[in-house]
């Protein structure tokens, strides 16, 4: 298979991890790195060997496909250009910072016969992959995504800038619509909600509990998963999942009635046994899992991940939180601590 010719436009802290993933993927060659800031582009080529340019246009007729890693508000105008050009576009998280925006690119993709993906990494998890093949329809899902005070991602609220993970997640195990979207924020150092909690409700009775926080102390990344007979609680950072399912046995012939046993008393007599386990996720760099994902889907022999629709679904539903979320920062404006 000849290399396919690929660019990274944007330069920053996300970028640059895009472009050192491709310069070691042998299925690809890291052509150029696009960057309005040409020294940040040329510190990257130097380090990369590849060319360097201060505007996606020096892209035009020189690759196949292209990463996007610039600002959120920007993500319409370069894809879209990129896309026009016949260059299949992976973009950074969240799709576009308006639904509207996130509609013309899917729309251009289509248009011009083009893969858009959607950089959504955490489906790429090794912990999550291992996870994923256990599930089947969860009725509540529970996350925690806390993380510390990093000044890098301030253009976005909390919602936008880390829940959107774990809505990208449930959305992609729950096939049911959502039928309401509640939730509350608080300011902390920012202006906007730099904590928030959302509760997604589906059309068939799921639920899903999400929390998220950028000024927290320490990191957590988890996500528990509940059925009515199996119980899945995913670490992602840990990259472990743990899990406890009802199996059927052999009925109890003699059951405590002092309270003695407990759980295991009570489930053997109805011909039922708890099986627990633990297991660690395979190694595996989950960026490589999605830029891999996207070049086989650009060679044609594949999709991604996460494309340009399922990537608009995730941004929408993430939306409807922060109108919520901006409901209840109203509130508190409204009536202040003392």
């Amino acid at each position: 298979m000849t290399p396919i010719p690929v660019a990274v436009v944007g330069c920053g802290h996300l970028g640059t991890f895009h472009a050192r993933t491709y310069a070691h993927d042998r299925r690809c060659e890291l052509t150029m790195v696009v960057d309005i800031v040409e020294e940040r582009a040329r510190r990257i080529a130097s380090e990369l060997g590849c060319e360097h340019a201060r505007s996606v246009g020096a892209l035009r007729g020189r690759v196949r496909a292209a990463s996007v890693a610039t600002p959120t508000t920007t993500h319409e105008e370069v894809s879209v250009a990129l896309l026009s050009e016949g260059i299949d576009v992976l973009v950074e998280k969240p799709i576009a910072d308006d639904p509207l925006s996130g509609a013309r690119m899917v729309a251009t993709a289509r248009r011009y016969g083009r893969v858009l993906a959607v950089g959504h990494i955490e489906r790429c998890n090794p912990a999550f992959l291992l996870a994923r093949e256990q599930l089947d329809a969860p009725r509540f899902i529970e996350s925690h995504r806390l993380s510390v005070f990093v000044p890098r991602s301030l253009d976005v609220d909390v919602v936008l800038d880390l829940m959107i993970h774990d809505i990208d997640i449930v959305l992609s195990v729950c096939g049911s619509p959502i039928e309401s979207v509640d939730a509350i924020g608080v300011p902390v150092l920012t202006e906007q909600a730099d904590i928030a909690n959302a509760r997604l409700r589906f059309a068939d009775g799921g639920v899903a509990n999400l929390t998220a926080s950028r000024v927290s102390r320490e990191k957590m990344r988890k996500i528990r998963f509940f059925d009515r007979h199996r119980y899945l609680s995913v670490d992602l950072l840990a990259r472990r999942i743990e899990g406890a399912a009802i199996r059927k046995a052999e009925p109890a012939t003699k059951v405590a009635t002092d309270g003695a046993g407990g759980e295991a008393a009570w489930l053997a007599a109805q011909g039922l046994r708890l099986e627990r386990w633990n297991r660690d996720a395979p190694h595996g760099d989950a960026l490589a899992t999605e830029l891999g994902a996207f070049l086989v889907a650009v060679s044609g022999d594949g999709q991604p991940v996460v494309d340009g629709r399922a990537g608009l679904q995730s941004l929408e539903v993430a939306l409807r939180v922060r109108e919520a979320v901006a409901a209840s920062l109203a509130r508190i404006r409204r009536n202040p601590t003392p």
